[in-house]
């Protein structure tokens, strides 16, 4: 594709108004311009809550956060801030908000638009390039897609918070990091299956390091009761996390941000995934999604990662648990086995020990 006409230094806004996980997995979109265009000043505009996942991110010049609940008053003086500021903008979602502002804000704009309808044709008109989502990719392969639409290489590569120390609070002998308390209920493995995992880590001569967050304490102190676990829920920034998890012989959690986080510190991984598609949203490893995930399996590695799943029937259902809501339970993780999950954490503590 011809490059979009560019100034060798141009101001760049890159529009990622979603969760932690999708914050992050943008950053291999951030890092193709930076590269593509070492003096660039690139921004991302992100909702409050999730800049801390781009803390210490060398391609940034900037992060705007921004409630997620602006008001007449708040989104008045946004856009008066963005207004035609930016050589080109970028939207990484098809919706109507962050494809709006990535037109507001750049004399030139790229973003993503869903497949027909009106809404989609007017977004097309409306940007200069626009690319139609594709829901059967990678979701980073799908944001790279407007690295392509500017007419630069591609950078799969997700970059980590930096700057951050490896928290003293660690035991001395090596550890492993678990992460048990995913965001939503149905992405939930069972609480006696963490509490094997512990202590298999520790008949490994494993020290287990446990993150969260802090509103995850009420239910973590319930995982970790009977556990010798050093907790750290709470208690850490995001450059930090990113520190010890780089440090530690192994890593495992749930279809979560910090999953993804562990993924790409290059610490071998293992991830429990329930109803979520891995396809589409499975951990990248850090060198690279080599091949695809497969939609199910028992145990499969790709890279530092090893993704774990009970293979039920209708898995992946991309739904929010058998209940359909938020606080649903899932079959395919409730009846997830600790010696499943135990076997895959041998297989990266071989590599590991191999590398």
């Amino acid at each position: 594709m011809t490059p979009l006409a560019l100034p060798s230094n141009p101001r760049v806004l890159v529009v990622a108004l979603r969760r932690l996980g999708d914050v992050l997995l943008t950053t291999p979109l951030i890092r193709s311009i930076k590269r593509a265009f070492p003096a660039a000043s690139i921004e991302a505009l992100v909702f409050a809550g999730t800049e801390g996942i781009l803390a210490g991110n060398p391609d940034l010049a900037k992060v705007i956060a921004v409630p997620q609940r602006l008001g007449g008053g708040g989104t008045f003086a946004l856009l008066r801030r963005l207004t035609r500021r930016y050589d080109v903008a970028l939207s990484t979602q098809t919706g109507d908000r962050p494809t709006m502002l990535a037109w507001i804000a750049g004399r030139q704009s790229v973003g993503l638009i869903e497949p027909g309808g009106l809404s989609a044709t007017v977004k097309r008109l409306a940007l200069s390039r626009s690319y139609v989502t594709d829901r059967q990719q990678h979701r980073v392969r799908d944001v790279l897609r407007l690295a392509e639409l500017l007419g630069i290489p591609a950078v799969p590569e997700i970059v980590c918070p930096a700057g951050g120390m490896q928290s003293n609070l660690i035991p001395a002998q090596p550890f492993a990091v678990v992460h048990a308390a995913p965001m939503f209920t149905y992405k939930r493995w069972t609480m006696d299956g963490w509490r094997a995992l512990a202590a298999a880590l520790r008949q490994r001569g494993l020290a287990v390091v446990a993150s969260g967050a802090k509103g995850d304490r009420a239910y973590l102190d319930e995982v970790w009761r009977d556990g010798d676990v050093t907790r750290l829920d709470g208690r850490l920034d995001w450059p930090e996390l990113a520190a010890t998890i780089a440090a530690a012989r192994a890593y495992v959690g749930p279809d979560t941000a910090i999953t993804h986080l562990a993924a790409a510190t290059g610490t071998p991984t293992v991830a429990l995934y329930g109803p979520t598609d891995p396809r589409l949203w499975g951990p990248w490893p850090v060198v690279g999604l080599d091949r695809p995930w497969a939609a199910a399996g028992t145990i499969q590695q790709r890279g530092n990662v090893w993704l774990v799943q009970n293979p039920l029937p209708c898995l992946p259902c991309q739904l929010e648990g058998c209940e359909r809501r938020l606080d649903s339970f899932s079959q395919c993780l409730d009846e997830l086995s600790a010696a499943q999950v135990i076997t895959a954490l041998d297989q990266a503590l071989a590599v590991r020990r191999a590398a």
